[in-house]
Formats: structure tokens, sequence, C-alpha cells
């Protein structure tokens, strides 16, 4: 019964149908599929666009406004490099020219401190004539002594003027300075010119017929506290000065 049953099952009307299709091939079912999705590709782009351009974007227009905005930052970064260049040369010019102003007034300075000093000259020479006859043969005038612009450095001015007797003869000689101070609480005593350096003897020579202004700058060191110095004027060929003379330091202004 059984087997009969089964059968009627497998050749009934019941049984599974049995479909038969055709057997389409990879590439052919690609080359039919490829088409439609380029087209439904090239419609969503259509769409997008549209909506882009119903909500008032325009890509063409967006893109012309992008290149000439990169047009613009060239040309901006461009004239920004000629601005730096022009405020560079600007800043040297400048430099330059302040350079030279207080170079200017340097030597205006100094022009004016000379025109000072040639007037005193005037006016001393303008009154020699009245005390030549009581004067020695030579004698030193307008002694000063005063810290300098640096500390440890002092300036040393005088005149030294031959008498109305001896103008007609060249003096020559030398002048020392001898420099009395206290460093540590001991007693220091210096001398210039230093006889180690040739350089510095040389400066300290005279020669004059009339008069000679002299401008010394003596450089102590920094812990040593000057007292006075002592001027020497040698004539050459003489162990013993002509002229001893002590001036003291005339207080900062």
């Amino acid at each position: 019964m059984r087997m009969m049953r089964g059968f009627r099952r497998k050749f009934s009307i019941s049984a599974p149908r049995l479909s038969v299709r055709p057997h389409v091939p990879w590439y052919v079912r690609w080359a039919i599929a490829v088409p439609f999705l380029i087209i439904i590709g090239m419609a969503i782009m259509w769409a997008y666009d549209s909506g882009l351009e119903l909500a008032g974007f325009h890509r063409g227009q967006a893109e012309k406004e992008l290149s000439e905005l990169r047009e613009r930052v060239h040309s901006l970064e461009d004239e920004n490099a000629k601005l730096v260049n022009q405020i560079a040369a600007y800043e040297r010019q400048g430099q330059i020219e302040r350079a030279s102003d207080a170079e200017v007034s340097t030597q205006v300075r100094n022009l004016n401190d000379e025109n000072a000093r040639l007037k005193e000259d005037l006016l001393f020479f303008e009154n020699l004539p009245l005390t030549g006859s009581r004067e020695a043969e030579l004698s030193l005038h307008r002694l000063k002594l005063e810290p300098d612009s640096l500390p440890g450095e002092y300036h040393l001015r005088m005149l030294l003027v031959q008498s109305v007797q001896q103008r007609g003869k060249e003096f020559k000689g030398n002048l020392q300075l001898v420099v009395s101070g206290e460093q540590d609480g001991r007693k220091i005593v210096l001398q210039f010119p230093q006889e180690s350096s040739p350089q510095d003897v040389a400066a300290y020579q005279l020669s004059f017929k009339y008069y000679q202004r002299v401008d010394k700058v003596i450089k102590l060191p920094r812990e040593m506290t000057l007292e006075n110095v002592q001027v020497r004027v040698f004539e050459r060929g003489m162990q013993e000065p002509r002229i001893k003379q002590m001036v003291d330091l005339l207080p900062q202004s």
C-alpha cells in the first residue's frame, strides 16, 4: 500500500512542477544591467543638480566665483609680498636716516664744544698781553679734571702757553700724569703714560711755539677711587719738570 501511494504521489497531478529556464551567461547579464545603472545614475545626478538650481545654487556660477576668489587671493598675496618688501626698505632707510641724524647731532655737539673752547682761547689770548710780562716762560692754564661718560674714565683738560719772550722758540717735551687714588682700602699711585706702551708714550709728547691745548682721557680700574692728579711738564733733555701742578676732581654735574 505504501508503495502504491508513493507511486501515485510521484506520477500524479499533485507532483512538483518542473520548470525549464534557458542559461544566460554572466557577461550578458552585465551588458544588460550596466546601461540601466548608468541611466539611473544620470537621472540621480540630474535630479540633484535640478534640486540645487531650484534651491538657488548654480554650480557653474559657483565654480566661476571660486576661480575668481582664487585669483584674488593670489593677487593679494603678491601685493602683500610687495608691501612687505617696501616696508623692509623703508625700515632700512629709516635706520640709515636715524644713524645719519645721530652722527650729525654728534658732529654738531662736537663743533659746539670746539667753538666754546675756541672762544675761551680767544678771550684768554686777548687778555694775555696784559699779564704776559708777569708770567713764567711756560705756564699752564684752565686745568680741569672731570668724570667722563664711562665708569672709571676721567677727562683732563689744560692749556700750555709760552710767554711773550719765548714765543719765537719751539717748545719740545712731554707730559706726565701722576694719578693718586684708593683701591680696596689701599693707596694707589698710577703714572701716565705707561712706559710699556710706545704708542701711549708718543701720545703724551708736546711740541708747540705759542700754545697747545691738551685733552686726555684717563682710564682707571673700576674699583679704584680717584682723588687727584699731578700734572708734570718736562722739557726734552731735562730730568726735573718745568711745571708741576695738582688738580682735584670736579664734582659731576
